[in-house]
């Protein structure tokens, strides 16, 4: 790693990996900004601001101290009853000034107060673990994300201001642009462009942080884009009309959009709530490639892509830089040839990539630097994780995920009729997909089934199922439109349309009496109701008083099920991120 304008590029013996020290008690790499031969030291035990005016009064301010540090590459062996020349002269140097002080009319014997700390010595930690998810960058590579020491990160007000840490769910937007932003990337993309929603993956982490599922948006797939408010240079807001039937690429960049409006794109079509995004361009993937010394990828054939310049032969390669981003390119030599072929390509680099840095990048703190550096640079994000220390909790919270358990899947798509270029959401499959993460549901194998509910058992009849429909939330007319269904469909005659619920609700919910549980079940199994949404009141209810079913925001249609399937939805694609057999055909 070089200077970055640390104070370090005058000496050439500093070693940036000298700087970090395993602290046992905490299981966690620290950046050591004091001199070599000072013994380690936990945060809290520390009298850094001492020892700095000792040894440079005139040390000037800044987050972290930017002093060349001395280097004692021999110290394991020095003798244990001997402190180090560095201990001395730093010790010498704090009697002076204690001998100062005391000439200034200090009471003699009395102990010299104790230093307080200052804000402008910090100590930067690392954990050994991962601390971040996966970026996918422009055209489709990805890297981790970690806190860097100056914190080169860029970020943009998309005027939602979410906490970097919550109690809930998490749903990350990873957004690769194909800008022509970086040295040597004037051949790809599209010239002059601002940039396109090129690579978009939506990753949701569960609430109890045991598994996450990263969707891939395809760029082609025809979507309506929202009225979108983004924030001007002066200050102002501007609205961008939406569009609609549009390719969801073009919800960047195009007609001055800018993160936000893909955000609001990626919630209208999935019904997932945002938390953040990240997002950066086409550096990111050789960047970071070459910080891990390269990531293994498997062709499953001989690739020769004219149009990417991807020539491999059959078998496992390790590739990084420009064959890197050549890789994650390519579509023309593999699968159908489109750019779902090219999506499957991409989560093979992310898993493998991901394996790579568990597995060696983290066992290094210099190369862990390395890796961090790469990441910053290219890193655009939004307000609330727009700082180092945001976005270090907002890692952390994330990290207890397995690889195992972290499962890529695509959203299904049917081609265009209309047009052949561009594909159009395969709703019978991508509908359930959706309720999957927006219930929280897990995709990867092997999680059991902890989140399938059951209806009693116990159902009665239709001729007896008495209930009041309301809509709370719903499309337009759909009280109506379920009790028709309920009536024409199910049989259930004392099904009644209600009107509006007197408040908007986020999930569906059927209440209803003790006595009336076998009428709940047998309305709960014809809607797909999970059991979160059955309220159960204390007392029963008269012979001919109804249930009351309030139709929420995530109700699309009578007969569509409003739980989420436990298993995967048959016929999406999806690979687990850990699964090292995965090659490109």
């Amino acid at each position: 790693m070089d200077a970055q304008g640390r104070g370090q590029a005058g000496d050439d013996n500093v070693d940036p990996a000298d700087q970090w020290v395993f602290d046992p008690n905490t299981g966690n790499y620290e950046l050591r900004l004091d001199p070599a031969g000072q013994g380690p030291a936990r945060p809290a035990d520390r009298k850094a601001p001492g020892r700095r005016s000792a040894r440079n009064p005139g040390a000037g301010g800044g987050d972290t101290d930017t002093r060349p540090l001395p280097v004692q590459r021999g110290r394991r062996n020095d003798d244990a009853g001997e402190p180090a020349a560095g201990g001395r002269a730093a010790r010498r140097a704090a009697e002076r000034a204690g001998s100062a002080a005391a000439a200034g009319g200090a009471a003699a014997g009395r102990r010299r107060p104790k230093p307080k700390k200052s804000g402008k010595r910090k100590f930067v930690y690392w954990t050994a673990g991962v601390v971040g998810f996966v970026l996918v960058a422009g055209c489709g590579t990805a890297f981790v994300i970690y806190q860097q020491l100056d914190g080169n990160i860029k970020k943009v007000d998309v005027g939602e201001e979410n906490s970097a840490i919550t109690d809930g769910p998490v749903n990350l937007l990873v957004i690769g642009t194909d800008a022509r932003t970086g040295k040597g990337d004037a051949g790809y993309g599209d010239s002059g462009s601002v940039g396109h929603a090129d690579t978009t993956i939506l990753m949701h982490v569960s609430k109890d942080r045991t598994n996450a599922t990263a969707l891939s948006i395809p760029r082609d797939l025809i979507t309506d884009i929202p009225d979108c408010p983004t924030k001007q240079p002066d200050g102002s807001t501007k609205v961008i009309p939406g569009q609609q039937h549009v390719r969801f690429n073009t919800s960047l960049g195009q007609e001055g959009r800018d993160p936000g409006c893909t955000w609001r794109t990626v919630e209208k079509l999935t019904g997932v709530k945002v938390n953040h995004f990240m997002m950066a361009d086409f550096n990111a993937v050789k960047d970071l490639s070459n910080a891990v010394d390269g990531v293994e990828v498997c062709a499953g054939k001989d690739i020769d892509d004219p149009k990417s310049h991807l020539k491999l032969t059959a078998g496992r390669h390790v590739v990084k830089g420009e064959q890197a981003l050549a890789f994650v390119r390519t579509r023309h030599a593999v699968g159908t040839g489109s750019d779902l072929s090219r999506i499957q390509l991409q989560q093979q680099f992310v898993g493998s990539l991901i394996r790579k840095l568990k597995s060696s990048a983290f066992g290094s703190p210099s190369k862990l630097l390395d890796v961090a550096q790469a990441a910053t640079k290219a890193l655009t994000v939004d307000t609330g994780i727009g700082s180092a220390s945001k976005l270090m909790d907002f890692g952390n919270d994330l990290k207890k995920v397995d690889l195992n358990k972290i499962t890529f899947a695509t959203v299904p798509v049917l081609d265009n009729p209309q047009d052949k270029a561009t594909v159009i959401l395969d709703s019978a499959k991508a509908d359930p997909l959706f309720k999957m993460v927006q219930q929280d549901h897990t995709l990867s194998k092997g999680a059991g089934k902890g989140g399938k509910k059951s209806a009693p058992v116990k159902k009665a009849p239709p001729e007896l199922v008495r209930v009041d429909v309301t809509n709370g939330g719903g499309p337009f007319g759909a009280a109506q439109e379920t009790v028709d269904w309920l009536q024409n469909n199910k049989g259930a005659r004392l099904s009644t349309n209600a009107g509006n619920a007197p408040e908007k609700l986020s999930a569906t919910r059927l209440e209803y009496a003790p006595n009336q549980a076998d009428q709940a079940a047998t309305l709960a199994e014809w809607m797909g109701l999970p059991k979160s949404a059955l309220k159960q009141s204390t007392a029963d209810a008269g012979a001919r008083v109804p249930m009351k079913l309030v139709l929420g925001k995530d109700f699309t249609a009578p007969g569509s099920p409003i739980e989420a399937p436990t298993e995967t939805p048959e016929g999406v694609q999806h690979v687990n991120a850990d699964d090292k057999n995965i090659c490109a055909k």
